[in-house]
C-alpha cells in the first residue's frame, strides 16, 4: 500500500475546489472508504481517483447543512477566517480559533 500524508487536518475549514461548499473536516480516511456504488455515481470526467485521502466534512451551502465525503484533490484551504454554521459543529468541536476548530476531549472506558 502506498498512502499519502493527509494534506488537510481534523478541524481545519475547508472548500470544495469545484462546487459552492465549505466545511469543517471531522474525520480522514487514508483512502477511498466508502461503497463502489458512491463512487461510480460520480460522473467519470470529475471522479477522484480512490489512492487519496478522503475526508469527511461538517459541510454546508447557502441552502443546506450536510455530511460530505470529499477527496483530497478536490479541496482546497478555506482563507476567509470564518466558523462553520452547521449545527453539528458545536457537538464534534469545543472551540473555534485562528480559522481552526479544537475537538471536544473524547470520552471513553
Amino acid at each position: 500500500m502506498n498512502t499519502r500524508l493527509a494534506k488537510f487536518a481534523i478541524g481545519q475549514v475547508v472548500k470544495h475546489r469545484i462546487f459552492p461548499f465549505r466545511g469543517v473536516i471531522f474525520d480522514v480516511d487514508p483512502e477511498f472508504a466508502n461503497t463502489e456504488e458512491w463512487w461510480l455515481a460520480i460522473p467519470p470526467e470529475v471522479r477522484p481517483s480512490k489512492d487519496q485521502p478522503f475526508y469527511h466534512l461538517l459541510a454546508e451551502n447557502d441552502q443546506n447543512s450536510y455530511v460530505a465525503y470529499v477527496s483530497e484533490q478536490n479541496l482546497l484551504a478555506d482563507e476567509t477566517g470564518e466558523p462553520v454554521t452547521h449545527p453539528q459543529a458545536s457537538e464534534i468541536f469545543e472551540s473555534f480559533d485562528h480559522g481552526m476548530y479544537r475537538l471536544r476531549p473524547r470520552i471513553s472506558h
